[in-house]
């Protein structure tokens, strides 16, 4: 039991070298991570194969993507086995098929808007969909907005700006909807989770989170809300303990039910949780922007060792 992570229902233990390459090939980091409906694990890398899919047990079954993308950022599985994918190199979102084939780009490629304008895009950061296939992107980086789309790709309407107030964004980074159509913003510098109904206006947060950096929403008849949370980074609190990096279970209120990391490259610990997300059977998949994040934790000195871990798997374990 010493390895066991979480509390209550949501416990998990750490699958050790989960996700095997070919010969010579690295992820160099992770952003994001989505399962399709055969739990098949899509990991969007900032490595050379920038979309490298694994069955459920780790093995390798092909890439694709390559000389698509510019810098992977968010991913999304959409109910119908389409991904989602989010570039904040080149300011776009890009609906793919499962082999790579791209059926609809939304934003102009290597044209973004102007810095904090609330325009489409400037280093937009993640996607969501409504029920009806409305299409939400959080653009965050450049910009602190989110954008509403029909699912044909037509821009409907945007809100937020620079600020700590309701409907006001420090970096949107992360964006999931619930079956309702409410929508859950990770407002990840402002430490919060932002919620707003489907015409943008604002209908509560979550609080208890720190530097929420991914969500994912479990399925089923009691759905949760599984978060990444970024740990301290300035020099007078990056060592403090209790603040990450973590993964968070938390029900639809907000409550915390299940909370698990520290700080580290072993088992239960994180570098930089960038993206996760949860197959069928419960098992949480996490991706880790260690490449970047490794430096800020050795007083920016240090270079990232060869092959840092930047994909975990951890198998739920039965309460």
């Amino acid at each position: 039991m010493d390895h066991i992570f979480g509390t209550g229902d949501f416990r998990y233990e750490a699958v050790p070298d989960w996700g095997r390459l070919p010969a010579g090939w690295s992820l160099k980091e992770v952003a994001a991570v989505a399962v399709d409906s055969q739990d098949r694990v899509y990991a969007f890398s900032r490595g050379e194969h920038p979309v490298c899919v694994f069955d459920r047990d780790g093995q390798f079954l092909t890439s694709w993507g390559e000389g698509l993308f510019s810098r992977a950022h968010g991913l999304h599985m959409g109910p119908d086995d389409i991904l989602w994918c989010t570039d904040d190199g080149d300011h776009t979102v890009r609906k793919c098929t499962l082999d790579g084939r791209v059926l609809l780009t939304i934003g102009l490629p290597d044209r973004p808007a102007p810095f904090m304008s609330g325009q489409p895009f400037n280093r937009c950061t993640h996607t969501a969909l409504s029920p009806e296939g409305d299409i939400y992107v959080s653009d965050g980086y450049g910009n602190a907005a989110v954008h509403k789309y029909s699912p044909e790709g037509k821009h409907l309407f945007s809100w937020g700006r620079p600020g700590m107030e309701p409907g006001e964004f420090n970096l949107p980074h992360n964006i999931v909807c619930d079956d309702a159509g409410l929508v859950y913003v990770a407002d990840r510098e402002s430490h919060r989770v932002q919620i707003f109904d489907g015409k943008g206006q604002y209908q509560g947060q979550w609080t208890n989170v720190h530097r929420p950096c991914s969500l994912f929403l479990g399925k089923g008849a009691c759905p949760c809300c599984y978060v990444g949370e970024l740990g301290p980074q300035l020099p007078v609190n990056k060592a403090f303990p209790n603040l990450g990096p973590r993964v968070s279970v938390l029900d639809m209120q907000g409550k915390v039910l299940s909370r698990f990391g520290e700080l580290g490259g072993g088992p239960g610990q994180f570098w930089s949780p960038h993206g996760l997300c949860v197959d069928s059977r419960g098992d949480l998949y996490v991706a880790e922007v260690s490449f970047t994040a490794y430096p800020r934790y050795h007083d920016g000195k240090a270079p990232p060792p060869e092959g840092v871990r930047c994909l975990q798997k951890y198998r739920r374990v039965p309460a």
